[in-house]
């Protein structure tokens, strides 16, 4: 059922202090959540669905509590699911050495004006990504249907699923969280690995018992999980083992099969990366022309007193330009805070120029493409670190063109202002990313547009207020690379970044993987025109680039959601039961995710000695490092067992509604 506005009580509160105050608190525990998950993994969740079950269970006690102003509490809440996501590319200058630490002013400016902009950028593409696209934006429609369903006085069926909902959230966070205590004590493995050799050959994989995996998986459905699962083949069944028997290097197994992972394959997953967001900006041209059309002619008729539809007011468009062109101004002394005192200070009006042009035009084209990608495959997998692989080769080579004369003695120092600029494009393409996919919930339920975009820019200031001391306190308990947390984009940007200035990047690498995107854009293309199926490039470049300790479990959990589905569709209650199933999957990422914060602070006041502990790195490992026969055992029986029983009570419960 869809919510319209002729349902809208006069007066019917909406953009609330109440709500901005309750959504920001979610923002800030889910950012935190969310920072772990993405340096662990690679990966962030939407944080839409569980803010707004969340936000239906706290304003019920109020009687005047409506469905908008719950929308906005979820609104300002998901900035924790993109915000988030300037990890991959911001440890990387601390793995370059370039800082020792977060600082805040500059870490918080990166995100904050970043995160405006794209919000800026967003309200243009709406008309043409959202109101004129038949885009499925998976987790808007799932989140809008949550809200309506939690609107509760016109049944109390709707009324008792939003109680169970809760409920459904709450005991999948905890059983999430309670594998991950069984892992921290070494009751349970934590991955499983195995690898292979044949002739000169090797391969193999690795792969995460995270439950947390299992939710995205659940999440991003079986279409995305497929498509994956093509491009972890391409990686292992095809592109390893050529490479290991062309690159032949000492070690064993695992070490030849990583080691051609990770110098050669991840490139080639770069390039096909590339190349499909290329492909999604040219699709994009007309689409995104019309929108902004369309725009200009609604502010116009705003300003001649016309009435328009209440779910059709955006910010104004010159409200738009005013506050974009302010963000200038931060933006400009950020930056000039980087290079000042560095070997680049003698060039920074350049720099600075080149960099703030960059910035303001590439944005809004990367923003264009990532609203695309939330459209298609929804925010928590949508690869906007696809996006900032281009981003960071486009400003590594820009900057070497204007600094050229510096290198190599400021090679490092560029690398770093690279990487710098990068995240400000990062957080304008994931902002985007997120709002649309939020405009999308509230065109569903009849939301006024305008004051999502305000919730939303409220909610980037909260994200950015959590990001560095979070950052900080992981980067003081685990560290990032080697053995620390793996920060794989992070890892893979910063690697880049280096090669193009460096003059040590393989084109040829970059090159094949643009070869084998160009194929997977054909064979997509195939598909659509045909209506038969759809194998979506980003997701096959996603399956390729990043390890398959994240992405197996991912296309797991996409199996285990989809039995799930077609288990309850016959059922009493089939729609309930599905959407409860969603809670189910946003409750496992939740859960081990907050988690993963409370047990770095531990470790971090075991390494400061404030809590005693016999290895501060695991101070809670009493069984040992989680290896052996039983803790493999017990982990394949969580694995499984848990996520089973989770449906199979939900499944049972929704049933009985």
């Amino acid at each position: 059922m869809q919510t319209n506005l002729a349902k809208r009580q006069p007066g019917a509160l909406e953009l609330t202090v109440r709500g901005i105050v309750l959504g920001g608190l979610i923002t800030l525990v889910f950012t935190a959540a969310n920072v772990y998950l993405g340096l662990k993994v690679g990966l962030t969740f939407a944080t839409s669905i569980p803010a707004a079950v969340i936000s239906m269970a706290v304003l019920r006690a109020f009687r005047n509590a409506t469905i908008w102003e719950n929308n906005i509490v979820q609104t300002v809440a998901s900035a924790a699911g993109t915000l988030s996501a300037v990890i991959f590319v911001l440890p990387g200058l601390v793995m370059i050495s370039w800082w020792t630490h977060f600082p805040f002013w500059q870490s918080f400016a990166i995100c904050a004006v970043g995160g405006t902009l794209g919000v800026m950028y967003s309200v243009p593409l709406r008309r043409a990504l959202v109101t004129n696209s038949d885009l499925p934006y998976p987790e808007g429609v799932a989140a809008a249907e949550v809200l309506q369903v939690g609107a509760g006085e016109r049944a109390g069926e709707a009324v008792e699923e939003n109680k169970l909902g809760l409920l459904a959230l709450l005991v999948s966070s905890i059983a999430s969280a309670l594998v991950q205590v069984g892992t921290a004590i070494g009751a349970f493995a934590s991955e499983f690995k195995g690898y292979l050799k044949f002739g000169a050959s090797a391969t193999g994989m690795g792969f995460s018992t995270s439950l947390a995996l299992v939710g995205v998986g659940h999440l991003i459905g079986l279409t995305v999980g497929f498509a994956i699962f093509g491009g972890l083949l391409i990686a292992w069944a095809v592109l390893v083992p050529i490479l290991t028997a062309i690159h032949p290097t000492p070690g064993t197994f695992e070490g030849q099969a990583t080691y051609a992972w990770a110098h050669y394959v991840r490139f080639i997953g770069a390039g096909t990366i590339g190349i499909a967001g290329i492909w999604t900006l040219l699709r994009l041209a007309m689409p995104v022309w019309n929108g902004i059309a369309s725009s200009l002619r609604s502010s116009r008729l705003r300003a001649q007193g016309a009435e328009v539809d209440i779910t059709e007011q955006d910010l104004p468009f010159n409200v738009v330009l005013i506050i974009s062109l302010i963000c200038l101004v931060p933006l400009a002394i950020v930056l000039w805070s980087f290079l000042s005192g560095t070997v680049l200070s003698g060039m920074i009006v350049p720099l600075l120029i080149a960099a703030m042009v960059y910035i303001v035009i590439v944005g809004f084209f990367i923003a264009a493409a990532t609203g695309y990608m939330a459209g298609l495959i929804g925010a928590s997998n949508s690869p906007v670190s696809g996006m900032a692989i281009l981003t960071v080769i486009g400003a590594s080579i820009l900057l070497l063109i204007v600094a050229k004369t510096a290198v190599p003695a400021a090679s490092n120092a560029l690398i770093a202002y690279a990487l710098f600029v990068t995240a400000l494009l990062l957080n304008v393409a994931t902002i985007s990313n997120d709002n649309l996919q939020d405009l999308k919930t509230g065109q569903l339920v009849g939301a006024t547009p305008w004051r999502q975009q305000v919730a939303l820019v409220i909610g980037v200031l909260f994200g950015s207020i959590v990001i560095p001391p979070v950052l900080d306190v992981l980067n003081k308990a685990y560290g990032f690379g080697g053995t620390g947390l793996p920060a794989p984009q992070a890892t893979l940007i910063s690697t880049l970044a280096k090669g193009v200035i460096g003059g040590s990047i393989d084109w040829n690498l970059i090159g094949l993987g643009a070869l084998i995107g160009v194929v997977v854009i054909i064979i997509d293309e195939i598909g659509r025109a045909t209506k038969r199926f759809q194998f979506p490039p980003l997701a096959v470049g996603l399956g390729i680039y990043l390890p398959t300790s994240a992405t197996a479990p991912a296309v797991v959990g996409a199996i285990f959601g989809a039995l799930y589905n077609r288990w309850v569709a016959s059922k009493p209650n089939a729609e309930s039961a599905r959407r409860l199933g969603v809670l189910i999957a946003s409750g496992m990422i939740v859960g081990e995710s907050l988690w993963g914060v409370l047990y770095a602070g531990i470790i971090v006041l075991a390494q400061n000695k404030m809590i005693p502990a016999v290895d501060p790195g695991a101070p809670f490992a009493f069984f040992g490092d989680g290896s052996g026969m039983v803790p493999n055992i017990l982990a394949i029986v969580a694995f499984v067992g848990v996520p089973y029983l989770l449906y199979r009570w939900i499944g049972g419960k929704a049933r009985a509604l």
